[in-house]
């Protein structure tokens, strides 16, 4: 395999590329290529690909070139050049290739998972899963995840290939306010989980420890755990901290449940509160699922450098926080930096790790938001239409979700502090990256699985307890869902159901893990009792928790939009630029505060 990579999007271009020049496509036949055409004045049509693309349109015009369109794919642009000048051009500065541009059969030109730096067979590669799934637990099984529970909250999962085994996908509640309406509940209408939900425990049919391996089977980190859904956005994304809060609570009261064994909780999500996270009860939350045995693993933020502290509750000092690795699309680990877009936190509190996080290609959620919207995470040369990309502190802490299951198979008896200690202390250095944002390094699960089990003595954590009675307003940071009659904004203390608030109250049933009563969570009924199975259209197996009719005076949760989080106030830059722009919940941003990804593309 070729040590450097296309950037970006260009593994499929980079095959036009070479089959264009007459070469073999990756995985495929030979196709002829016609002569590059060339025009009545000596000119000859070429694909640049740059690494300046400025300094490379200098260099065309300088040989007496023409500078056609650009071509996004392959950080290039179409040129005609004089043919007697093209060695010039090759060697001039800003160009990284020169390729004359013939016709092709695009049909052989497909997209291979061995061949894209960014694959999930790339990242499992990298980061030693592939080699861990080989070895074997004490049991004699395939270290693949098995009997490990991972909770999920998130925007729901979708039935995808690769995510619709009803024996390890299993629908915990849906607290979302699409919960209301029997076509949308648990279904992932957003498509944010179902991106997560592949990168920690995809697995396509008939795979099995054998096989696992093959780049044509889509295969996430732990491709046996057992994902337990907790739906808590809707289509727009819209979600109050109460119902994040609520989903961490059900988690930590169900851990144990039959069938369940939740070990390990990703939350690819978080606010941009500023309050005391020793007080913020989100902060309170994900420490107290942490005492209880539960690795939690939050996403940093994309806030880049832009704000000085690390999302709400990646502050919490227990938690893993995990921020995003740029490969700069190279098979070596040692040119990996942290993304731009990854927030770097500061002195006090920055990452404790980082992992895969730019352009990583995960299953694909067709007719959701992000995919009717966002068609650049697309990928192209993928004719199996399956994939999408996507970037930012999100897919690192999916990636690193799925590589706690790994080690928790391993060592079952692990506590959080030691899963934390183990994956920090064996995580890869990253020379290039600057020190602020790359926490320990970037994950290494193979190091990890190979290292000894740490004493107490080194790996317990020794933080100043939080006590969670700071306010749900200020843990909301700067956004609000609103009514979409009244326009009203949901402030103050009170939960989605109009429910008073008292944070000393729920703090010691936080800490608990006696927070709901079955199905009654803050004084309301929010859910079931009890599981069910053909709950979800199109999986008549499917176990998913039952649900209620929610009714509330003030807060009808049937009623709620997330006003801001329309897709009408979506920028340009949301889903498909560097940054998922700004930091609140609203449609403004989506930031790395909240749903911590910044790229689909």
């Amino acid at each position: 395999m070729p040590s450097r990579y296309r950037s970006a999007l260009g593994a499929a271009s980079a095959a036009v590329l070479a089959i264009a020049a007459g070469a073999v496509a990756p995985g495929g036949p030979a196709v002829a290529a016609t002569t590059p055409p060339a025009s009545a004045t000596g000119l000859t049509r070429v694909i640049v690909e740059a690494d300046d693309p400025g300094a490379a349109a200098l260099a065309v015009t300088r040989v007496g070139g023409r500078v056609g369109r650009a071509l996004a794919v392959v950080d290039g642009f179409v040129a005609e050049v004089p043919t007697q000048r093209l060695s010039v051009l090759r060697a001039a500065p800003g160009v990284r290739g020169v390729t004359e541009d013939g016709s092709v059969s695009m049909e052989a030109a497909r997209w291979r998972a061995d061949g894209d730096a960014n694959s999930m067979f790339s990242v499992v590669r990298a980061t030693g899963a592939l080699d861990v799934w080989k070895k074997l637990d004490p049991s004699g099984r395939n270290i693949i995840g098995t009997g490990v529970g991972v909770a999920l909250i998130d925007s729901g999962v979708a039935p995808v290939t690769g995510l619709n085994d009803a024996t390890r996908v299993i629908n915990g509640p849906d607290l979302s306010f699409e919960s209301q309406s029997p076509t949308l509940r648990y279904a992932d209408t957003f498509g944010h989980g179902t991106h997560m939900a592949g990168l920690i425990a995809g697995r396509d049919p008939n795979t099995n420890p054998l096989t696992v391996s093959d780049p044509t089977n889509f295969t996430g980190m732990a491709p046996n755990a057992t994902l337990i859904s907790v739906k808590v956005a809707a289509a727009d994304g819209a979600t109050d901290v109460s119902q994040v809060i609520a989903g961490i609570d059900w988690v930590v009261t169900h851990r144990n449940d039959p069938g369940l064994n939740i070990k390990v909780i990703n939350l690819s999500f978080g606010t941009d509160s500023n309050q005391d996270e020793k007080l913020d009860p989100l902060s309170h939350a994900v420490e107290s699922a942490w005492k209880k045995g539960i690795t939690v693993v939050v996403s940093g933020g994309n806030d880049g450098k832009t704000r000085a502290n690390l999302s709400n509750p990646a502050v919490n000092p227990y938690v893993i926080a995990v921020g995003a690795a740029d490969s700069k699309a190279t098979e070596s680990r040692s040119d990996d930096v942290v993304a731009d877009f990854s927030s770097r936190g500061n002195t006090t509190r920055s990452v404790d790790l980082t992992a895969p996080g730019k352009s990583i290609v995960g299953l694909r959620d067709p007719g959701s938001y992000v995919d009717v919207n966002y068609p650049t995470g697309l990928v192209p040369g993928d004719t199996s239409g399956r994939y999408f990309r996507g970037s930012g502190s999100s897919q690192a802490a999916a990636i690193t979700s799925g590589a706690v299951a790994l080690l928790l198979q391993q060592r079952p008896t692990l506590t959080p502090d030691q899963v934390k200690k183990l994956l920090t202390s064996t995580a890869d250095v990253m020379p290039l990256a600057e020190t602020l944002g790359r926490g320990a390094g970037e994950l290494n699960i193979k190091n990890a699985i190979n290292a000894p089990t740490p004493t107490a003595a080194a790996s317990t954590q020794t933080w100043a307890a939080s006590t969670g009675t700071g306010t749900l307003e200020a843990a909301r940071g700067t956004a609000h869902v609103a009514d979409p009659v009244s326009g009203v904004e949901l402030t103050g203390e009170k939960d989605i159901m109009g429910k008073a608030w008292n944070g000393t109250t729920w703090a010691k049933t936080a800490t608990a893990g006696t927070a709901w009563t079955g199905g009654t969570w803050n004084g309301s009924a929010w859910t079931g009792t009890d599981m069910k199975a053909g709950l979800l259209p199109g999986l008549l197996t499917m176990k998913s928790w039952s649900s209620v009719s929610w009714s509330s005076t003030n807060w009808d949760g049937r009623t709620w939009s997330g006003r801001t989080w329309s897709g009408a106030t979506w920028d340009g830059r949301t889903w498909s630029g560097r940054t998922w722009s700004g930091n609140t919940w609203s449609g403004r941003t989506w930031s790395g505060s909240y749903w911590s990804s910044s790229i689909w593309d």
